[in-house]
């Protein structure tokens, strides 16, 4: 506040006593005070040292109202003007004077001197005209006016500071956590003070608690927080908020509350069976809930057991393991659990009996056809067992457990399987006994505490049995298996016969015969229509022998498949078709589609059949087109009749072309993948290029992107991270745009295991100095052959030189005859190709590394031109690589698999 005199605009104190003028100024400030501002900070001027205060009235009153006044000789300021401290806080005040002083002194609210000495006050000169005062720590006792009094000999002024202390919002007590039982009155402590005191608001989860809307809850006079029968819902975080409105002051303290739960528990089970005298173990055993997790300890005849020789108790004391059990360690167990809230206690009772044990069995032989075989079983046990007989997946028992005075009767539904137990002993009967009853018997002998499982076999011997399919269909030239499948005990000898005669014969050299265990397979190459027929198998042991008759018969061609309908695209169709009411007795393996511009000549390709197949598709049609298309079906024996063509014209240019369909094959090695791409509709304009990138999915770079031809089907990526997953897009692209990505992911193998050399030494030669060694070697051998055909047979390098340069004549008439001989054999052309049927476990051509996988029925593919797609494995070959992959693109043009050659 300052304290500063100023004039009020009048220009002369001629008028004032001698020695007042310098005064003026001062009193003007103090008559311009208002009324009830005593004690507001002011800066005061210096009177003379003559002058007596009673005169301050009169020369107040003599001032004239426009006099002229000198500044005052001296000046006093406090910064800041007023002010408020926090208790437990600190703050200074700048007294600052203008004028030459001697003493710059401060005084307290109690008009007391302020001195260095005073604990928590501190008043300090910095240099000629300013001083601090300085309250350290301020408390309610230092709030009031202080002064600050500025001396220079009679010259004084001083200058007033308000200071007010206040309490600031303080938490005494807001412990975390705070604990309650369930179902208790909780009284959530916050002590919390200040000046004035503050207002309290709750928050749990972040909500407002209103009292007003759950009389659950209350807020008490001193700020807690009362909940009636508070839940384990309740639990959580928990704020308190002070507030002071007056100077818009806020704090909160959070804490936790947790809500203790009376344990609960439960016996797993309420009675447990034990075994007496066989070194057996019981387990009791009780779960126990609450919270905090309560502690469990177990109590028999109201000692407290532990864990020694005759008890085990596992870590959380749930389990009670007694050892060795005996009879008298029957009884009731407690089980205790204890926790904050409470302790709760269940019984467990402990019943000891025996466990069942099979002290007799027999088993049987018999003969098939016998009038009936017994099987016994005997067992003891407490309580009594009940015995059971299982056979493969058929069960046979009593109706109940039986007693010595009402024995039980079991018959199965044939009635041919009778059970009759009786206490301890059960019986199996089987009045009649076949073939397929030999095997093992399972008695079951079982209690309320376990079970005893014995096997009884029944050994049956019986006549020879033969089964397998009858018809058997192949063709001329295709080698086919007639399966004879033997059952006997004893084991029986099989053989063949063919219109009486036992195969093979000296006339059949293309019959052969394998044996198994309990099979014999014939196998026939049928030369000509007389090897089809009727074939004998026979089978012999001790018991007798049985026959059966098998039947060869010659496959046809299939029928034609019917078309149902053709979906048309803009440069593809899709054909739907059902297969072929007859497959001719052998496999359909390929289908065939023909089709044409109407009157043109008809393109065709062949496409693998698949189960299920229903649908094909074919491409490179030219938009807004009328075909028509025609389909054949194709086996082992060759290819059956056309169906009737169909007519369908395709839709106009629609675009971009479809996402081509994906298929990713790991390569031998793992880390080199083989990424095969089935194209779609073309979006009625040619496939300009296909666009493949690919990258680690754990790095966001990709790959630089690679522009594979329009004819390839497949990329190879080699020299991939090991263990790493990689994400493939392939794009097809033609005039109009490009297609949507098509995306797929996988996985790199784990880097196999390099095994060092463990050959000390070495020869010392590197490969190529091997390899030279090898070529020189070989040369000289090549050499020494030639000579050595050159005098034996008038043949050879040397013989030709000799011939051309020197005039011998060569082995001509020879030559010639074995020639003509060649050129017969190879003309000779009569003789039919032999085709086998291959199953689909065989490795065929079409499954070699060099040629694509043939498409799938929904998306199969031909050359842009329509023609049948004829393949070259050398055409064509692009490769492209980068920093981590070897990436190579081959075209579609790969061998394709004469479909013929297969096998039944």
């Amino acid at each position: 506040m300052s304290g500063t005199s100023s004039g009020d605009g009048c220009s002369s104190a001629a008028q004032l006593p001698s020695g007042w003028a310098s005064a003026v100024p001062a009193l003007a400030a103090v008559s311009q005070l208002p009324s009830g501002k005593a004690h507001t900070p002011t800066r005061t001027a210096v009177l003379p040292g003559s002058a007596r205060p009673a005169d301050l009235g009169a020369a107040n009153s003599a001032l004239p109202p426009c006099a002229h006044y000198s500044p005052a000789a001296i000046q006093v300021e406090i910064t800041p003007a007023q002010g408020e401290i926090s208790v437990g806080e600190s703050k200074f005040f700048l007294c600052e004077v203008v004028g030459d002083v001697k003493d710059i002194d401060w005084y307290a609210p109690s008009g007391e001197k302020i001195l260095h000495t005073r604990p928590n006050i501190s008043v300090s000169r910095s240099d000629e005209t300013t001083s601090i005062l300085t309250i350290y720590h301020a408390n309610v006792d230092n709030a009031g006016i202080y002064k600050c009094v500025a001396k220079d000999g009679d010259k004084e002024a001083q200058a007033t500071v308000k200071v007010k202390i206040f309490q600031k919002i303080t938490f005494q007590r807001a412990p975390s956590p705070q604990e309650f039982n369930e179902g208790d009155i909780a009284d959530i402590v916050c002590d919390v003070v200040s000046s004035p005191p503050p207002t309290i608001i709750w928050k749990h989860k972040g909500s407002l608690i209103q009292a007003t809307k759950d009389v659950r809850y209350k807020i008490m006079e001193n700020g807690h927080l009362q909940i009636r029968g508070i839940k384990k819902i309740d639990e959580g975080m928990y704020v308190c908020e002070a507030r002071v409105m007056a100077r818009g002051e806020i704090d909160f303290r959070t804490m936790k509350v947790i809500i203790n739960v009376l344990p609960t528990i439960r016996a797993r089970k309420s009675e447990v069976n034990a075994t007496a005298d066989i070194s057996k173990s019981a387990l009791l055993a009780c779960d126990a809930d609450g919270f905090p997790e309560p502690t469990v300890t177990w109590a028999h005849n109201n000692v407290v057991l532990e864990t020694g020789d005759k008890y085990s108790l596992n870590e959380d004391g749930s389990e009670l393991l007694i050892k060795d059990v005996k009879k008298v360690d029957e009884g009731d167990y407690t089980c205790i659990a204890k926790n904050k809230a409470g302790r709760k206690t269940e019984e467990v009772s402990l019943n000891v009996f025996m466990i069942p044990n099979i002290t007799y069995f027999n088993n049987k032989t018999a003969s098939e056809f016998d009038e009936e075989v017994t099987l016994t079983c005997e067992a003891s046990g407490d309580p009594t067992p009940t015995i059971s007989w299982r056979f493969g997946n058929r069960v046979f028992t009593e109706g109940e457990q039986a007693s010595w005075t009402r024995p039980d009767k079991y018959e199965n539904a044939d009635r041919n399987v009778v059970v009759l137990s009786h206490a301890r002993v059960s019986s199996l009967t089987l009045k009649v006994v076949q073939f397929t009853d030999a095997g093992r018997y399972l008695c079951t002998a079982s209690n309320s505490i376990g079970e005893d499982i014995q096997p009884v076999y029944l050994e049956i011997h019986y006549a020879p049995k033969i089964m397998g399919v009858v018809a058997v269909y192949t063709w001329e030239g295709n080698p086919a298996n007639i399966s004879c499948e033997v059952v006997a005990h004893p084991g029986a000898s099989v053989t063949w016969f063919r219109d009486g005669i036992q195969l093979p014969s000296g006339n059949t050299s293309n019959v052969k015969i394998y044996s198994t265990p309990t099979n014999s397979y014939l196998e026939i190459t049928p030369e000509s229509q007389n090897d089809f027929g009727s074939y004998n198998c026979t089978a012999t042991n001790m018991l007798g022998s049985e026959s059966k008759e098998f039947i060869l018969i010659q496959a046809e061609v299939p029928s034609s498949p019917e078309i149902q309908q053709v979906v048309p695209f803009s440069s593809t169709a899709v054909v739907e078709f059902e297969e072929p009411y007859s497959k001719g007795g052998v496999p359909i393996i390929r289908y065939k589609v023909e089709w044409r511009l109407l009157g043109k000549e008809w393109n065709s390709k062949e496409y693998n059949a698949e189960d299920g197949m229903t649908r094909i598709t074919i491409t490179g049609l030219k938009p807004e087109t009328t075909y028509e298309v025609k389909m054949f079906a194709i086996n082992g024996k060759g290819e059956g009749e056309s169906s009737l063509a169909s007519t369908f014209k395709t839709k106009p240019v629609l675009g971009e072309p479809n996402a081509p369909k994906l298929e990713i094959t790991a390569v031998k090695g793992g880390n080199t993948f083989k990424v095969k791409w089935i194209k779609q509709d073309d979006g009625g304009s040619p496939i300009k290029h296909y666009l493949l990138r690919y990258k680690a999915k754990h790095v966001s770079d990709w790959k630089p992107e690679l522009r594979l031809p329009p004819a390839s089907e497949y990329a190879m990526l080699r020299g991939l991270d090991w263990n790493t997953d990689y994400e493939i897009h392939v794009v097809a692209e033609n005039q109009q745009g490009k297609s949507e990505p098509s995306v797929t992911f996988f996985r790199t193998a784990v880097e196999p295991t390099t095994i060092p050399d463990t050959r000390e030494g070495g020869s010392g030669l590197g490969t190529g100095a091997i390899v030279g060694i090898l070529v020189v070697v070989f040369f000289v051998l090549l050499v020494a052959v030639d000579v050595a055909c050159f005098f034996l047979n008038k043949c050879g390098l040397l013989m030709c030189i000799a011939v051309t340069f020197c005039g011998k004549a060569g082995p001509g008439a020879k030559n010639k005859d074995i020639e003509e001989g060649k050129t017969a054999f190879t003309k000779d052309e009569s003789k039919e190709p032999i085709v086998e049927v291959r199953t689909e476990e065989e490795h065929t051509p079409n499954q070699e590394g060099g040629g694509p996988t043939e498409p799938t029925e929904t998306t199969p593919l031909t050359d842009p031109d329509g023609k049948t797609v004829k393949d070259d494995n050398t055409k064509g070959e692009t490769e492209a690589k980068n920093a981590t992959a070897e990436v190579k693109a081959v075209p579609n043009e790969a061998p394709q698999v004469n479909g013929n050659e297969s096998k039944a």
